[in-house]
């Protein structure tokens, strides 16, 4: 009994150190602004785009076209529908895929910006450590060399005078 109080402790510590790791924040955040996101994009595509196509195609609403395959049966009397229509929502769906390849794009474009400042940052890395390796490459003479070197130029003075 005490082995699996153990385990379910051990269990509910490395969920907690789980929860408190920054990636769960960072995701947490990433779905709450998807969501932002996804509002505004459908909102683009069912507010601006839908009728925008609409209006070049004889000014028809594309989100409400639907194809009937049998259509609503309704009383005569009492105007009330006793079967409903079957249909195909097929504007819905054309809605629904601008939608998509508008997030898709989106994406796209996010992803390329981040791939295109990875390189340009793995680049400038890649410089400093050529130029780390040239500096290591000629190292600074040490005290004796350079005591060296001034007795040597001090000796080419006197030879020359």
């Amino acid at each position: 009994m005490a082995d699996v109080t153990k385990k379910a402790r051990g269990f509910i510590a490395e969920f907690k150190e789980f929860i408190n790791r920054g990636n769960v924040m960072d995701m947490a955040v990433g779905v709450i602004i998807a969501t932002a996101f996804g509002k505004i994009t459908t909102s683009l595509v069912n507010d601006v785009v839908m009728p925008a196509i609409g209006y070049f195609f004889g000014g028809t609403d594309l989100s409400k076209l639907n194809i009937i395959l049998k259509p609503e049966v309704i009383d005569e009397v009492t105007k009330e529908v006793l079967e409903p229509a079957v249909a195909i929502g097929i504007g819905t769906f054309l809605t629904t895929i601008i939608d998509f390849l508008l997030v898709a794009l989106v994406v796209f474009c996010v992803i390329k910006v981040m791939n295109s400042a990875k390189d340009k940052m793995e680049a400038m890395k890649k410089k400093e450590a050529e130029a780390a390796a040239e500096e290591a490459a000629d190292p600074e003479p040490s005290a004796e060399e350079k005591l060296l070197m001034e007795i040597r130029d001090l000796l080419k003075e006197q030879q020359k005078q």
